[in-house]
């Protein structure tokens, strides 16, 4: 059994003196992390030069990465490798690089047994590599384990956003207001969370991936660049270190519903000041100024969706992880560019969404991402098309591409130009 080699700061530092000088610096050098739970931490890297991150390991102990530069993770003490799906780590600046590392609950709890050995700290190595044949530059964090409290930067964990009801939600009929909103929230730290409450409308662009980070989670030129839908209701409040909170959502007879169609309510949170994680830009030669990281995440933040319509009432219930067509209805007559929109069910990596012709042929297959439940249809495909009525589908994927799910076939036709000229509009 190999023995667990930790390394002091000034040991390290001592080390640093008498190899090859790493050349990126990095902010912050040392961090608390929770010691029962997942954190999430927002790092800083500059002067980079002609570098690319290809991986970050987290290891009990470091040796020199000679002839390579700096100290990477001992072989024999590697713990684990940032998962994918918490990766939001971006280029940034001018020579600059934006980390957020989400230490994953399962690492938190190997290094609390190591910790419960007389290990109180251990490490997270990001290794850059070189485009221009240079060697390989290993640049490691401290991570010291506390509690999750005051001490620990301010990162959210977990978000649940859903109706305050017990009974799956349906559609909600034109002018009612929907249920109350409340988001769960886990999260690590203390401090000011501030925010606000958004709608995204039948028609408005959906939101991407970055849209839906919060925006301390984006480097700070890429902040001012987040699409903004129309504000419902702003909230500022304090979180206490007890890492839960019960955040009350806007007002239901804030949420529009005069239009019929499908609906998405964003939690959008705003970068807040945090002693405990702020990045100073000077430090690693990225200019002047301190970044606020209060309210980082490393993942998305879930949308809630509603949908308004009148009749049979499709259910919008994540938790019967259903996927279910939503418009246009079977047999709907539409326009050449209208949106196609279903229920999203749980565990899908992707999804497809197939259209065929009156001929059988498919005249487009598109490839999505989570989180989007609509699909606006290209003009040209009214085109292609065989004369008749068209079928579409939607089919749900496992990260290989395996199809977990399917809907039904739905029929639509497409309304002639002369009856979209008229103002006589498509059927839903």
């Amino acid at each position: 059994m190999h023995k667990t080699r930790w390394f002091a700061i000034p040991a390290l530092a001592a080390l640093t003196a008498l190899s090859v000088r790493a050349e990126i610096l990095r902010t912050p050098t040392g961090v608390n992390v929770n010691s029962q739970g997942a954190t999430t931490v927002f790092i800083s890297y500059g002067q980079l030069a002609n570098q690319i991150s290809v991986e970050a390991l987290w290891c009990g102990g470091l040796i020199p990465a000679a002839p390579d530069l700096g100290f990477k993770c001992d072989p024999s003490l590697v713990w684990g490798r940032l998962p994918s799906r918490y990766d939001q780590s971006t280029a940034s600046g001018s020579a600059g690089f934006t980390d957020i590392m989400t230490i994953p609950q399962s690492l938190a709890r190997r290094a609390y047994e190591a910790a419960v050995r007389g290990a109180t700290q251990f490490f997270y190595v990001r290794r850059f590599q070189s485009t221009v044949g240079g060697p390989d530059e290993y640049v490691f964090v401290t991570c010291r384990l506390t509690g999750g409290g005051a001490s620990v930067p301010l990162s959210l964990v977990d978000v649940k956003i859903d109706f305050v009801t017990e009974a799956p939600v349906h559609s909600v009929r034109p002018g009612t207001a929907p249920p109350p909103i409340v988001a769960e929230l886990s999260y690590t730290g203390s401090g000011r969370l501030k925010g606000r409450w958004e709608v995204v409308k039948p028609g408005d662009q959906l939101p991407g991936v970055d849209d839906l980070l919060t925006e301390a989670t984006l480097p700070v030129e890429q902040r001012p660049l987040q699409r903004r839908y129309q504000e419902l209701e702003r909230f500022n409040v304090y979180l206490p270190p007890t890492g839960t909170y019960r955040l009350a959502g806007p007002d239901p007879r804030r949420l529009p519903t005069a239009a019929e169609g499908l609906y998405q309510v964003l939690l959008r949170v705003e970068a807040s000041d945090d002693s405990e994680g702020n990045t100073d830009l000077g430090t690693v030669g990225e200019g002047a100024g301190v970044v606020q990281t209060g309210g980082v995440a490393g993942f998305p933040l879930p949308p809630l969706r509603y949908y308004v319509g009148t009749g049979t009432s499709p259910r919008l219930g994540v938790r019967a992880g259903l996927l279910t067509l939503l418009q246009p209805s079977d047999g709907a007559t539409i326009a050449p560019s209208a949106e196609l929109s279903w229920i999203e069910m749980a565990g899908a990596a992707f999804y497809r969404v197939e259209v065929m012709d009156s001929g059988g042929s498919v005249v487009i297959a598109a490839l999505l991402r989570p989180e989007t439940g609509a699909y606006r249809l290209p003009p040209w495909v009214a085109e292609r098309a065989q004369p008749g009525a068209l079928q579409w589908r939607v089919l749900a994927l496992d990260p290989d591409g395996e199809q977990l799910a399917a809907t039904d076939w739905r029929t639509f036709t497409f309304a002639t130009p002369a009856a979209t000229d008229e103002g006589g509009g498509a059927s839903p």
